[in-house]
């Protein structure tokens, strides 16, 4: 065998090595509407978490906008408060008086083109003093009436444009539209100003580490992909549960409802996953293709009063206290039909799940909060065993727990120690707080980073949004149409109705 040339290619060297952290290159965070919670509670603080794990390059500036008539330094104050109550990472003060270097804030208000004009200025003024690139990423943390203002602000003043070797993005928060409609028209109006690869929908649901753990259980082992299909599942539940109320955000909640805010987003996109074929590779444009076939092939159920159900909840108990019904909020109009409560079946009309329903249920004030995709099977075809012996026995699960307690869970049944033949379920558990020494970062940490990388992997393109309020449009406009919605006590796992719709089908909602 010939030796190998020391000039030649090394495959071992040159492949790249994954244990090697993605670190942002030069560039820059806007955050539109940096005084409120989201920003003060999960932006902020992963923006620290990123540098205190030496993901953001040096130079990394951090420039807030909004009314506040704050100084640099009250704007300073402000992050480093919310950094030392939110964030995931210890306190370091080298990392932190290198990050308040790249620190500015902007007053102004969306529709004042002077505060536009400063914001242009602050971003020529840090790539001079911290060598951004001219690279930026626009975060628009504001209420949904406010994009199309904002994104066209951008455009006047030039902030839209990529000069030679530099980038510039825009970063969205859901909800994305009311409606299809309503959808359509802001996707027309950012596109206007944003090509389709500038912009990042956010649903941070995907930039949980449990959720891409779907395509790592999926693809990556034998064991499951082969009986991942309708000969062997006999359905899929997934559930994104809340223990508490609408807090003080009756303002934005109060005719968006459990549907609008949770279904349509989160839970359609953790179906797209859960159902999906394996994609060519995991870059995004496959991704997004696959996901793009699943939400196409949905198919609503014939009879929506049966097959939907929306709910408000009424007074109850909740860990130990009294609490007042949605009615009772500060804020909720008495006659409101917003829904807090929300459970619908479809099917995907494909040759992979044809026949097999799938049920997705939301909702606030229920029992506890947890998030699961529960991929449930059918029973053995023929049973050796006494019925007695197995009257215990359920049906075979894989649950996947996206939160809190991140893992997987493999329900099967085993033999009962003992002289008798007696069969009972039993799980085998995968805890990530178990199995790995470094803890999962924060959805919003791999998401601002992706976004600063550019690689758009976990955002919603514009056809998976378009497609998924196609999906929910006709079930608000039935549940709009006809009567209010039912009533279930907080602190319960939703109502009655919800248990009937399955009962109907010969199957039950699993009490996580």
């Amino acid at each position: 065998m010939a030796p190998l040339s020391v000039t030649g290619a090394n495959p071992l060297r040159d492949a790249a090595d994954r244990r090697l952290p993605r670190i942002a290159g030069p560039s820059g965070l806007v955050i539109f509407g940096v005084t409120g919670d989201l920003s003060r509670k999960k932006l902020m603080p992963a923006v620290y978490d990123l540098a205190n794990r030496g993901l953001l390059p040096p130079g990394f500036s951090l420039v807030g906008f909004a009314r506040r008539e704050w100084a640099h330094e009250d704007f300073a104050q402000e992050v480093h408060d919310a950094v030392k109550e939110h964030a995931r990472t210890p306190f370091r003060e080298e990392v932190w008086q290198q990050l308040i270097q790249g620190m500015r804030f902007v007053q102004g208000t969306f529709d004042d083109d002077v505060s536009f004009e400063r914001l242009r200025d602050t971003i020529q003024e840090l790539d001079k003093a911290q060598g951004t690139g001219g690279n930026f990423a626009f975060y628009l943390s504001v209420p949904p009436s406010a994009f199309p203002v904002v994104i066209q602000q951008l455009k006047k003043h030039g902030l839209a444009d990529q000069s030679s070797g530099s980038w510039r993005r825009a970063v969205i928060e859901k909800p994305f539209g009311h409606d299809l409609k309503s959808a359509e028209e802001l996707n027309a109006i950012v596109h206007e100003v944003f090509a389709p690869d500038q912009v990042f929908r956010i649903d941070h649901y995907l930039g949980k580490e449990t959720v891409q753990n779907i395509l790592a259980l999926r693809f990556a082992n034998t064991m499951f992909e082969p009986i991942w299909n309708r000969s062997f599942v006999d359905h899929v539940q997934i559930t994104m549960a809340e223990d508490i109320g609408i807090g003080g955000r009756a303002g934005y909640y109060d005719g968006i409802g459990a549907a609008r805010d949770v279904i349509q987003n989160h839970l359609l996109q953790l179906m797209a996953l859960t159902a999906m074929e394996e994609p060519a590779s995991f870059d995004a444009d496959a991704l997004a293709a696959e996901k793009t076939k699943v939400l196409g092939a949905v198919r609503l159920p014939r009879d929506l009063g049966r097959d939907t159900v929306f709910a408000q909840y009424a007074a109850g108990w909740q860990g130990g206290e009294k609490v007042i019904g949605y009615l009772e909020e500060d804020g909720i109009d008495r006659k409101s039909k917003t829904d807090t409560y929300a459970a619908i079946k479809v099917e995907v009309d494909n040759r992979r799940w044809a026949g097999v329903p799938f049920y997705l249920r939301t909702g606030k004030r229920l029992g506890r909060r947890v998030t699961e995709i529960a991929v449930v099977f059918q029973r053995a075809p023929h049973s050796p065993f006494d019925s007695t012996a197995t009257e215990e026995l359920g049906q075979n699960a894989i649950v996947i727990r996206v939160q809190p307690d991140e893992g997987v869970t493999v329900r099967f049944g085993s033999k009962v120690p003992g002289t008798s033949m007696e069969i009972r379920d039993v799980s085998m558990d995968f805890a990530y707080g178990e199995s790995f020494t470094e803890s999962s970062p924060e959805a919003y940490e791999r998401l601002i980073l992706d976004v600063l990388l550019g690689d758009s992997n976990l955002f919603p393109r514009t056809e998976e949004v378009e497609l998924s309020w196609k999906i929910l449009d006709p079930i608000e406009e039935y549940w709009d149409k006809h009567g209010r919605p039912a009533q279930y006590q907080a602190g319960t796992w939703g109502p009655v109705e919800a248990d009937e719709m399955l009962e109907r089908d010969g199957r039950s909602w699993r009490r996580p």
